[in-house]
Order: C-alpha cells, then sequence, then structure tokens
C-alpha cells in the first residue's frame, strides 16, 4: 500500500474523530480533545502518533509575513502570551484547563483529562525544535505532501517560517 491507495477528505478535528469512531473511513488525524473519543473506543481504531511519542506533532501558531513585520510588538506579545500560559498551568492548572476547556466546550476536569495527553514545548523546546529539529520533520512532511498531490512545488523551506521571536535569547 502506498499514499497514491489513500483518499483524502479535509474534515474538522472534531467531525473527523466522529467518523473515525463511527466506522466512517479507515484514518483520521485530529488532535486533543477530539483525540479522546477514539482513546475512549479502543474497538473503534488505534492512536498511532501524539505529541507524547512524536515531537514534531504539534500546534502552532502564525502571523503573515506583512502582520509580522508592521506589529513586531504584538507578535512578541502573543509569544510571551503563549509561555506564560504555560506558566499558568504550572501555577493555577484547575483555572487554566478552566478556560481552555470553555473554548472546547469541556469542563476544567475533561480538559484535564485530555491534557495528559499533551506535550506544550516551553522556550526552552522550541529553542530546540526550531534550531534543526523542525527542517527534517519539515522536509518529509513537504515530500509527502507532494507525493499525494496537495502541493504542487516543495516550499522553500529555509524561508517557511519566522523563528526569531522563539528562538531570540529571553523568550
Amino acid at each position: 500500500m502506498s499514499v497514491k491507495d489513500v483518499t483524502v477528505v479535509n474534515m474538522e478535528p472534531g467531525p473527523a474523530a466522529q467518523a473515525f469512531v463511527a466506522g466512517q473511513n479507515d484514518a483520521a488525524m485530529t488532535y486533543e480533545p477530539f483525540l479522546s473519543a477514539v482513546r475512549d473506543k479502543p474497538e473503534a481504531g488505534k492512536i498511532i502518533a501524539t505529541t507524547l511519542d512524536y515531537p514534531m506533532v504539534m500546534d502552532t501558531f502564525g502571523c503573515t509575513p506583512a502582520f509580522i513585520s508592521g506589529n513586531e510588538a504584538a507578535v512578541k506579545a502573543l509569544v510571551k502570551s503563549y509561555f506564560d500560559a504555560l506558566e499558568m498551568i504550572k501555577a493555577e492548572k484547575d483555572k487554566a484547563f478552566g478556560i481552555m476547556g470553555a473554548d472546547v466546550k469541556q469542563t476544567a476536569e475533561q480538559f484535564g483529562r485530555s491534557a495528559a495527553y499533551l506535550r506544550w514545548a516551553d522556550a526552552a523546546g522550541n529553542k530546540q525544535f526550531f534550531s534543526g529539529e523542525w527542517q527534517a520533520f519539515s522536509a518529509k512532511a513537504a515530500d509527502l505532501l507532494l507525493e499525494i498531490g496537495l502541493i504542487k512545488a516543495k516550499p522553500p523551506l529555509e524561508s517557511l517560517v519566522d523563528t526569531r521571536f522563539v528562538t531570540a535569547s529571553g523568550s
């Protein structure tokens, strides 16, 4: 079997997990808290990879180059707010999980159960990741996306991301 034997259908993460659990597709890509629906029904299938298994499985946030060039202070504040959120999780876990859970219509307790399967990268982890690990991962991902026809050409990986806000000292 190769990737040419796979039919890719784009779905939102919640419906993708629901369809998988319902047996409507052979595979799905989703994330917490929706991944827990799969975990709660092991007869539906096996979870192959999470951030606990592979640090390349990640969520990201980003800004357009135009926004960055015109709003560097806002971008720095966005990055700082992420790291502040990580500190809040350490200091006030229930409060943090309540805030995050509300966004995905879960209680703090429900979100906390899902969060046990998450790994959030702190400043040091981001520096390490963007100092080399992401290049190898991105190259492999680009090869796969090219092979299955989701992209027509491999993007210039060296200019694909602006990491200066997470790799600068003091972040």
